[in-house]
């Protein structure tokens, strides 16, 4: 198979980060894919995940850290694990929808806030209702592009201080910079803005989080494996209670180190640059027009665009150069364009996508 030298502007799986190639070379002398999950040597690859971890987000210590198989799960573990009767969804996407169709599905209450594709929210236009014991918001929703503002989502604890807030951050982590006394867990995924090979979730949660689950469990079952009590009574041995990824563990580990080496401010400069960048091009082209009008919501991780041209054909044009870009979500996938803006990419590396849309498409 010939070797594949594209720059990959996708949404995930997207671009991997520069120094993974080092990092798995490193797993694979070091054989790590075949250590145990009960070993000494995978509690210390463990242990620096979390404390890379903990220092790149500013992470408070009454925030625990799990890792699971994918965000996916997670919602379903929220779910199970924190709500009794009643959680409370803003939708404005594909996956902020998916999230809420769960709760019906685990035979819960979901009551969702729903605006047209595209769109966010602002804390005051969101209906919560008070039996809300779980409100899920969506920081960054991949399908759409459309970012909701980290000072909206603080604004829902001011207002709603009982319920539990949860996060999802799976494509924009670690560009948002939360106030965490404001919510109570985020969760993503590391195929997106860490650049890793898919196939392992990230929970963060509190002490609020985790005594609604010693409540939820003592009324009915929460799962098996993966209830709170189980996780964390592992995590905190730096365990998980079955065999996890250890590989993308320790690459996820590994690549913190990196990212906490440039400093989150640093990286949420340079991703606020390229965006800027981005956005420039597609508000002067001819071919592409930005999908969220406004501007406050617009995603700078994540970035929709209407697209005159199918997106096959953008990616035919693009190929010679070595790059791709995504196409859209579900019914937009032949009528827009995605194109991940992640600490990978850098800022070299989007100057020549722009350049090169510009000098191919106008």
């Amino acid at each position: 198979m010939a070797k594949d030298n594209k720059t990959y502007f996708t949404p995930g799986p997207s671009e991997l980060y520069p120094t993974v190639y080092a990092h798995m070379a490193e797993a694979l002398d070091r054989k790590i894919p075949v250590i145990s999950h009960r070993s000494k040597a995978f509690q210390e690859i463990y242990a620096n995940a979390v404390s890379g971890l903990r220092q790149l987000l500013n992470l408070p210590d009454n925030y625990q850290i799990l890792f699971l198989s994918s965000a996916t799960e997670t919602w379903e573990r929220i779910l199970q694990n924190c709500v009794e009767h009643t959680s409370f969804h803003a939708v404005n996407g594909s996956f902020s929808k998916r999230f809420y169709e769960f709760a019906g599905e685990l035979e819960l209450t979901g009551i969702k806030n729903e605006v047209s594709f595209g769109e966010s929210f602002r804390a005051n236009d969101l209906a919560i209702p008070a039996e809300a014991e779980v409100i899920c918001l969506t920081q960054n929703e991949t399908s759409s592009g459309a970012a909701m503002p980290v000072s909206e989502i603080s604004k829902v604890r001011e207002q709603h201080k009982d319920a539990l807030i949860v996060v999802d951050a799976v494509s924009s982590l670690p560009f948002p910079d939360f106030d965490y006394s404001k919510i109570d867990s985020v969760f993503f995924s590391v195929q997106k803005c860490f650049g890793l090979p898919a196939g392992l979730g990230v929970w963060i949660l509190n002490e609020r989080c985790i005594d609604k689950a010693k409540k939820v469990s003592a009324l009915r079952s929460t799962g098996t494996y993966h209830t709170v009590d189980s996780m964390l009574s592992k995590a905190l041995v730096n365990q998980t209670p079955e065999t996890p990824n250890v590989l993308n563990i320790f690459l996820l580990s590994k690549v913190v180190e990196d990212m906490n080496k440039i400093g989150a401010a640093e990286l949420r400069a340079s991703t606020e640059r390229k965006a800027k960048m981005i956005y420039d091009y597609l508000a002067s082209s001819k071919n592409f027009e930005i999908f969220v009008s406004n501007e406050a919501y617009r995603s700078q991780t994540t970035i929709v665009a209407n697209t005159k041209m199918a997106p096959a054909e953008v990616n035919k044009l693009l190929a010679p150069f070595d790059m791709a870009v995504g196409s859209g979500y579900g019914n937009y996938k032949e009528k827009q364009i995605r194109i991940a803006n992640f600490p990978a990419h850098s800022e070299v590396q989007v100057e020549k996508l722009v350049s090169t849309l510009k000098n191919q498409l106008g």
